[in-house]
């Protein structure tokens, strides 16, 4: 069973730089430099050098192994590397990684990073072509001979229930798909700025798998994101006031699959994301009421809604109403379906200059932010505070 009392994280940490590669959609270079140019541009962020680092963090997913990065980045010896598994729900696990060694003293500096050819290269879109023997692979062989051979396949079954359960409509899912995009039209880091969308637009938009349309699905993006994670102490003497760890925490649900989890009691909801929420409201002390921003995970509309609701943001199917009333501020980068997709290293990156007060759509007065990874798989998720 998850925990059932705060941890001692909270607090022992914070994020104290932020780097990136532009967006492209064909980067025409390696995956290796894409992940070296953001690790030294959020050390530069920070105003730190790559000796000053002794930690690396990424995802199983990434090509790019720590000590290669290393060794191109500069940094030289490593006191602790890492990993974590399950695509974008590692996104926030690697802030929680980075924030664990230096709570721990087991590292001072840790950078988390992604970098990947998602649009170039590897197009996760398109679905299981090959895959190794292994336990997860077995599973997938249940779904895969009936068709259900992609993400957007796989949502699709749980997004069709929700609607059935809750007797809504596919318009629902525009809200979140208007929203962001109106967040990107003004961010000039955007692959969509500048081009906002209505409900008519979403609705026009193709079918990818009932009931997701084109306009439900986020992109595919070429780039590389960094954060660079040490003391609360340390980071008061950097370039920037520092985005304090709140909480930070990992879930997985019953009978979690990794997207085919089909077989639970229901679909219309994120058990494993549950799990993350709990622990997070535990350890901070903090409620839906007390957050400023959120940057929800947004793969796919559908699992936005989801998530407000596993918070407690709203209730059980009420989440498209939430997000039209635009009762909390989300993604307010332009999310995955607006901004990029950067497995949600982008969202983080989005909460820090929030409580900054940098961002190109700054929220008055952001002190509080929450901040999701992928759902539909064992996920993580963070609450980030200014400095008090």
């Amino acid at each position: 069973m998850s925990l059932r009392h705060p941890d001692l994280l909270g607090g022992r940490a914070a994020v104290a730089g932020i780097g990136a590669t532009a967006f492209s959609k064909d980067s025409g270079r390696s995956e290796l430099s894409l992940a070296v140019e953001a690790v030294r541009a959020a050390l530069d962020d920070a105003g730190l050098a790559p000796g000053d680092v002794d930690g690396l963090v990424t995802f199983t997913m990434d090509t790019n192994p720590e000590i290669t990065v290393a060794q191109a980045a500069g940094i030289g010896e490593l006191s602790f590397f890492s990993r974590v598994h399950y695509g974008g729900g590692a996104a926030c696990a690697t802030v929680q990684q980075a924030a664990l060694a230096v709570a721990a003293g087991v590292a001072e500096v840790v950078v988390c990073y992604r970098a990947f050819n998602e649009r170039s290269g590897r197009r996760f879109g398109s679905g299981v072509q090959q895959r190794e023997p292994s336990a997860e692979g077995a599973a997938l062989g249940w779904q895969l001979p009936f068709g259900l051979l992609t993400p957007a396949s796989w949502v699709a079954m749980a997004a069709q229930r929700y609607l059935h359960t809750y007797g809504l409509t596919p318009e629902v899912f525009g809200h979140v798909a208007v929203t962001d995009r109106r967040y990107a039209a003004t961010n000039p880091a955007a692959h969509f700025h500048g081009r906002p969308i209505t409900l008519a637009d979403h609705a026009a938009s193709r079918w990818i798998a009932e009931p997701l349309r084109l306009l439900d699905c986020c992109q595919e993006t070429d780039g590389g994101q960094a954060i660079v994670v040490t003391t609360p102490e340390r980071a008061r003497d950097l370039r920037h006031a520092p985005a304090v760890v709140l909480a930070a925490a990992q879930g997985a649900g019953r009978k979690q699959e990794a997207m085919t989890s089909f077989y639970r009691d229901g679909l219309t909801g994120l058990p494993e994301m549950g799990v993350v929420a709990r622990q997070l409201w535990r350890t901070s002390g903090l409620r839906p009421s007390d957050i400023d921003v959120g940057i929800l995970y947004d793969h796919f509309t559908p699992f936005v809604l989801m998530q407000l609701e596993e918070f407690g943001f709203c209730g059980p199917g009420e989440g498209g109403d939430f997000v039209a009333a635009d009762a909390l501020p989300v993604n307010t980068h332009g999310g995955q379906l607006g901004e990029a997709y950067l497995h949600g290293m982008n969202g983080i990156a989005e909460a820090v200059r929030q409580l900054r007060g940098t961002s190109v759509n700054q929220i008055p007065g952001a002190a509080r932010v929450l901040v999701t990874a992928g759902t539909g798989v064992p996920t993580s998720g963070l609450l980030l505070g200014a400095d008090d």
